[in-house]
């Protein structure tokens, strides 16, 4: 991995941040963030996704807890290879960042193992500047008068002209695209295949691997980009993965509600893990600005 540095930026709007929370520890499993957290009074892990428009309960976690929970409306979801309705619950209780709070329209999904309770999305991001220190695995949360994110941006993106979103403009190969930023996606990056293609990366397939949605799963080809840009930074050797030939897919949020539409750019593919693993990552979820930083030397 190589690093260049596109443009010099004062990175003093962020040394002085009031945080509302201190540094928390959190776990990375398989590119995910985890953090400790109580359901129904019952200790387990949830899942952080930036991208994700709804909270999630885990159906292994409610199986084994015998859990008893407020059935609510059933909610269509669009996942990347497929659409399904699912149960919601409400009046879910929450405890978190030393607070604890109830949830309502929370979808039961298949998060995998029981001891991973809950995912939580947009509702958990909105009040406050969130920062991820991957490198580190450290995560903390910012009052949003405590730092003018307009002036500490470093990259171009945007909250989506009102859905909530953040999206955030990143070159590959010398080709600009718009992408959805999504801290739940372990993918380095995924796009459609005829971005792929104008980016030049047909030509560089090496392999296809199987991606599983939380609807269905499909089949990917993976290509090496030779550089990719992002924000000031500019990196070596990213992996890119797309749709096989004849595979479709829907580029929004693995836990996106189908009455939700991306307006304004066009958006060709989803951001994740595999690119911000190196990072310090700032991000204003309700405004769409971002800042991008490696982690101050110890």
């Amino acid at each position: 991995m190589k690093y260049a540095y596109l443009l010099i930026l004062l990175l003093a709007p962020l040394r002085a941040l009031a945080a509302v929370s201190e540094w928390v520890d959190f776990t990375l499993h398989n590119g995910h963030v985890y953090l400790p957290i109580t359901v129904e009074g019952i200790d387990t892990h949830v899942l952080l996704d930036s991208g994700a428009q709804v909270h999630a309960i885990n159906k292994a976690f409610i199986g084994k807890n015998n859990l008893d929970l407020s059935t609510g409306a059933k909610m269509r979801i669009q996942g990347v290879h497929d659409t399904e309705d699912r149960t919601t619950y409400n009046n879910v209780k929450v405890g978190l960042f030393g607070s604890e709070f109830e949830l309502d329209k929370v979808v039961e999904f298949n998060l995998g193992h029981h001891s991973s309770g809950m995912l939580l999305g947009a509702g958990f991001f909105n009040p406050f500047i969130i920062q991820i220190n991957y490198p580190e695995k450290k995560i903390r949360l910012l009052t949003r008068d405590s730092v003018d994110m307009n002036e500490a941006s470093n990259v171009r993106s945007m909250d989506n002209r009102g859905n909530g979103m953040p999206i955030a403009e990143i070159g590959i190969n010398g080709e600009n695209f718009w992408f959805l930023v999504d801290t739940g996606s372990s993918s380095g990056i995924f796009m459609e295949r005829r971005y792929a293609s104008r980016a030049g990366l047909l030509d560089k397939v090496d392999g296809s691997e199987s991606s599983r949605g939380v609807n269905s799963t499909g089949i990917q080809d993976v290509a090496n980009a030779d550089t990719v840009r992002f924000g000031p930074f500019e990196i070596a050797d990213v992996k890119v993965s797309f749709p096989a030939p004849g595979e479709t897919t829907n580029l929004k949020s693995q836990f996106s509600e189908t009455r939700s539409r991306i307006k304004g750019k066009r958006i060709v593919g989803i951001i994740g893990y595999g690119l911000f693993q190196y990072f310090l990552l700032t991000m204003d979820y309700k405004t769409g600005k971002i800042h991008v930083s490696l982690p101050p030397e110890k």
